[in-house]
């Protein structure tokens, strides 16, 4: 097997782990990393040979912009608190921590590069949070702060970690050079992210075809990553300003079909994506079995410390940061999503789990410094890193959702239902709005009139069937269902022709691009 082969069969591994890990009630990722070690220990596969300097760039780019299309510039705003003391000051903390212990436990690991370890571990992945959260049915508000802690914590984490990095392979450091260059790193990514998502913004207007722009799209978080980066900025920051940007100011209402559309080809992207890194990390086991080769005992000793300090540093943070935003939450605002009990609170501490950020930043660890001599103990890096992300992801994640169900922490499903609701009426009165405003400058028939007002109503009901009184939502059942009807037999009707068409395509001097055209155009009739 090859490089190319083993990575057919990890993209492959990610399609399949969907449905089995919904089977089996287990996440995803947890199943692709399993995956990974179970081929990494297989004579026949080949170790993973990929330059460090490509893994940041070739993975984090498209999840950092799957992740952020799923929330909202405002949801960080208001969660900017709990937000900050766990994606800033408890990166810090840990970085500084873990720092420490490497550095007494590892004989002979300079500062520079036990700060770098600490950095690579310290930021727990949103990708596995959020992908274990969202089979978890846990409260909205909980899922909202891992998801905005994992972005802005990687943000952070990856600074801290090219300053560590560069002062390792340098041989030098200056503490007042490293905070300008951070500072300098945030100003040129945010100038980069708003310059680039204001362009793209534009061009997504000219561009009226869904392909292209869908197209476009794919390759805005890359251009964003590799542009800032080239400027000495944050590639990870760009892209996270670009994607809040283009999801707060690029939507179109009325696009239908390349939103659609788009959904469908970033799921696709994010799922392939997730899977091959989630791999990624199991395949590590290869070069962490070399590397402890005859130091076993040493080697996993140190990988354990580091895993208690990484999970132990999170839970002694997390309990007064609770605390304290829920005292300041109190007095001041009120639209801030926290936990609201120590359940929640264990909940949160337990779903910091280490992923494809801590193994790309391991993995993007140079080979040699600036004189040409090896990295200092990069290989025992690794090994860490390996076992701080396998031993937080595999097992806080296989025991996750046995912990959510003890401490019985579910989702608001009244708040929830109740937001629908307060949607679905505030659709129904902008459809009746704009009929209204149509009526006052056209002049409808009182039978068409009554009808668009009926679909008006149905618009609310649809979404929300408790709307409405009795009467009308018994009305509206009878309408659903004498439509069900009409719609089957089109349905029925739409497929007849479809295969029709389809059939056309075998047949001798038929033009397949003409074919294909119609096919569409019955397609997109049927989606309506």
């Amino acid at each position: 097997m090859d490089q190319l082969a083993l990575l057919f069969v990890l993209l492959l591994g990610a399609v399949l782990s969907v449905p089995l890990g919904d089977r089996l009630g287990l996440p995803s990722p947890v199943l692709m990393t399993v995956l990974g070690m179970v081929l990494a220990v297989l004579d026949f596969v080949p170790n993973v040979d990929i330059p460090p300097e490509l893994i940041l760039p070739a993975l984090l780019p498209p999840l950092l912009y799957a992740a952020v299309r799923r929330t909202s510039w405002r949801q960080f705003a208001a969660n900017k608190r709990p937000i900050f003391l766990l994606a800033v000051a408890l990166v810090f903390v840990t970085t500084a921590v873990v720092a420490a212990v490497a550095h007494a436990l590892v004989p002979g690991l300079p500062i520079a590069a036990a700060v770098a370890l600490g950095a690579l571990v310290a930021p727990p992945d949103p990708v596995a949070a959020t992908a274990v959260a969202g089979k978890l049915g846990l409260p909205r508000r909980l899922v909202s702060i891992l998801e905005g802690e994992g972005l802005f914590n990687d943000v952070t984490a990856i600074v801290l970690y090219h300053v560590a990095i560069a002062a390792a392979v340098s041989g030098s450091f200056s503490l007042p050079r490293a905070v300008l260059d951070f500072v300098l790193s945030a100003v040129v990514a945010l100038v980069v992210g708003l310059g680039l998502g204001w362009a793209t913004n534009r061009l997504l207007g000219i561009l009226d075809d869904a392909t292209l722009q869908i197209g476009l799209t794919l390759l805005v978080p890359y251009v964003s990553y590799v542009l800032a980066e080239e400027l000495h900025g944050s590639g990870v920051l760009a892209v996270l300003t670009t994607a809040l940007f283009l999801a707060e100011y690029a939507t179109d209402a009325d696009d239908v079909m390349t939103r659609l559309a788009g959904h469908t080809v970033w799921d696709v992207v994010d799922t392939l994506v997730t899977g091959a890194a989630f791999g990624l990390i199991g395949l590590e086991l290869h070069n962490a079995i070399r590397t402890a080769s005859g130091r076993w005992g040493e080697m996993l000793g140190w990988a354990a410390v580091v895993v208690v300090v990484v999970v132990l540093v999170r839970l002694l943070w997390l309990m007064p940061a609770t605390w304290l935003t829920k005292r300041l939450h109190a007095k001041r605002d009120y639209d801030e999503e926290i936990p609201v009990s120590w359940r929640e609170t264990v909940v949160m501490w337990w779903a910091g789990m280490r992923g494809v950020a801590s193994v790309a930043l391991a993995l993007a660890i140079p080979l040699t410094t600036d004189d040409g001599a090896p990295f200092p103990h990069r290989d025992e890096m690794v090994f860490i890193a390996f076992g701080v992300i396998t031993g937080t992801l595999v097992v806080q994640g296989l025991s996750l959702p046995w912990l959510v169900r003890r401490l019985r922490v579910r989702a608001d499903d009244d708040r929830v239902e109740e937001f629908e609701r307060s949607l679905a009426l505030r659709a129904a009165k902008a459809a009746k709005r704009r009929l209204r405003e149509i009526e006052e400058v056209e002049d409808l028939p009182e039978e068409l009139s009554e009808q668009l007002l009926r679909r008006a109503f149905d618009i609310g009901l649809r979404i929300s069937p408790d709307l409405g009184v009795e009467e009308r939502r018994e009305a509206h059942e009878q309408r659903v269902r004498w439509l069900r009807r009409v719609r089957r037999i089109q349905g029925e009707m739409l497929s007849a022709a479809r295969h029709e068409v389809l059939s056309a395509r075998s047949e001798a001097g038929a033009d397949p691009e003409v074919v294909d055209r119609v096919l569409r155009h019955l397609d997109v009739r049927s989606m309506r």
